[in-house]
């Protein structure tokens, strides 16, 4: 089955159908460094996440891009109120960026390219825009002018007539909370004093959206196959975005927009300027562990459907993880029997729900990356390989389908790594608690099962659960 995403811009299906043989180029956009990212926008970071581990499934190459913006004008004002340069104010929030991103376990992008360095490629980008006649220079600024680009308005579905009609202003300022309709800004001007760089129209520094095409451009080229975000920078960034690139190059821009829908708090977007968002380390604090954070916001609900936040749904992710790693933990302590009739025959069980796992996980991520139904598949099959195992032993060549098939659909879901960091940190157990253990074992062996459920009762309060499985009882700190 050939790999299909929804097309933001021509709102069907598509086949994912590489410009260059076997090489897929995708940008990604990125935080702006001005605060900590909040987990409404991981809940994007992570289903692009999703989506490069599943090209780089597909694909003999995948070259992945996502920017840092570090210039607008939040980040210029805190910067001027702190008495910091740019460099010093957006540090510290790349660096937790950063380490956000490696607690959820992202794959780090092969570049990831800072506004501020990029600036060159943004002044060259607006001169080519001048000379095609579709900017205009006022008072120090530069103005991407909408009539010179007629196809403006195809990714969004927002008339064209309906903005230039309200056009007779200029717009000045380029805050990411106002979606102003009119000409937008390319570069700004900025007052003696303020940060800003030199250039053939004077001093200022680039509007937002000429810093995503110049740098997708430099990076990937003038045409390239995948470019992502949320749902909300759909207007006005990604459609300036195109009507920018498209007017300087006379080329196709992108061949494929996938946008993936908001993270929700009581139904409402989750969004800073709300009030109403929870940034990683705080909902860790609160108990969530990484990989329950992970799945919820990449595996819990399709990416193109808004997902509610809340207990419930972080539990039911915590119990999918869990089960996914109790199940692993028992493959660890399998060893394969010797061959007889009753082990070739749950081996053949185990070896067709093996299969069919593997075919329902692939089909479902082909089909517009549904990784809800992949998981649904591969549970599905876990639970029929686990009443195999439960009836009869299984031999090597089956312990090790199930094996590799954990390790294919977690290279996918990456919660494993999130896990065992965990333990590793958790640390193991004491002289005292390895005591209990081995005496709720010998309990349990004597049949003395008040005594084992008293021992069991001990170890919760240590904060330690077991599970009685028919390999012998597995322990884990509790979440």
């Amino acid at each position: 089955m050939t790999l299909r995403l929804f097309d933001t811009l021509t709102r069907r299906l598509q086949p994912v159908e590489p410009l260059r043989d076997q090489e897929i180029r995708m940008y990604t956009c990125g935080p702006t460094v001005y605060n900590r990212v909040h987990i409404g926008n991981f809940r994007t970071f992570l289903f692009e996440d999703v989506l490069r581990r599943w090209l780089e499934r597909r694909f003999e190459r995948v070259v992945h891009v996502m920017n840092l913006t570090d210039v607008d004008d939040r980040i210029i004002n805190n910067a001027r109120e702190s008495g910091h340069s740019l460099d010093e104010e957006t540090a510290p929030w790349i660096a937790a960026f950063f380490e956000d991103r490696d607690t959820l376990g992202i794959r780090p992008a092969h570049h990831y390219p800072r506004a501020t360095e990029y600036v060159a490629q943004m002044v060259e980008l607006i001169e080519r825009l001048e000379r095609e006649g579709a900017a205009y220079r006022r008072e120090g600024s530069v103005y991407f002018h909408i009539p010179a680009f007629p196809a403006y308005g195809r990714l969004s579905g927002i008339s064209a007539d309906q903005l230039i009609a309200g056009a007779s202003g200029r717009v000045d300022a380029d805050d990411y909370t106002k979606e102003d309709v009119r000409d937008f800004a390319l570069w700004k001007a900025v007052a003696p004093g303020q940060a800003g760089w030199d250039s053939p129209f004077g001093r200022g520094h680039p509007g937002w959206h000429i810093e995503c095409s110049a740098m997708s451009m430099t990076l990937l080229g003038e045409s390239f196959d995948i470019h992502c975000g949320g749902v909300d920078n759909i207007f006005p960034h990604h459609e300036n975005e195109i009507a920018q690139s498209e007017a300087a190059t006379h080329k196709q821009f992108v061949r494929m927009w996938v946008h993936s829908e908001h993270l929700r708090v009581d139904g409402e977007k989750m969004a800073r300027r709300t009030g109403r968002f929870l940034r990683v380390p705080e909902v860790l604090e609160q108990g969530a562990s990484a990989a329950a954070l992970r799945y919820l916001l990449a595996a819990s609900t399709h990416y193109r459907k808004p997902l509610n936040y809340s207990d419930e749904p972080l539990a039911a992710s915590r119990e999918a993880v869990e089960r996914l790693v109790s199940f692993r933990d028992r493959l660890r302590e399998l060893q394969p029997s010797g061959e007889d009739e009753d082990t070739e025959l749950a081996d053949d069980a185990v070896l067709t729900a093996v299969r069919q796992a593997r075919t329902g996980f692939d089909d479902a991520m082909d089909d517009d990356l549904n990784l809800p139904e992949a998981m649904g598949a591969v549970f599905a099959s876990l639970r029929d390989i686990n009443r195999v195992l439960d009836g009869a032993p299984s031999g090597g060549e089956a312990l090790h389908a199930v094996r590799s098939l954990l390790d294919e659909v977690d290279d996918v879901l990456g919660v494993f790594p999130l896990v065992d960091r965990e333990r590793e940190l958790a640390g193991g157990l004491d002289e005292e608690e390895e005591s209990l253990l081995q005496q709720r074992a010998a309990a349990r062996q004597a049949r003395d099962f008040a005594l084992s459920d008293r021992l069991r009762e001990e170890l919760a309060r240590r904060g330690i659960d077991i599970d009685d499985t028919p390999g012998g009882q597995r322990w884990k700190r509790s979440a």
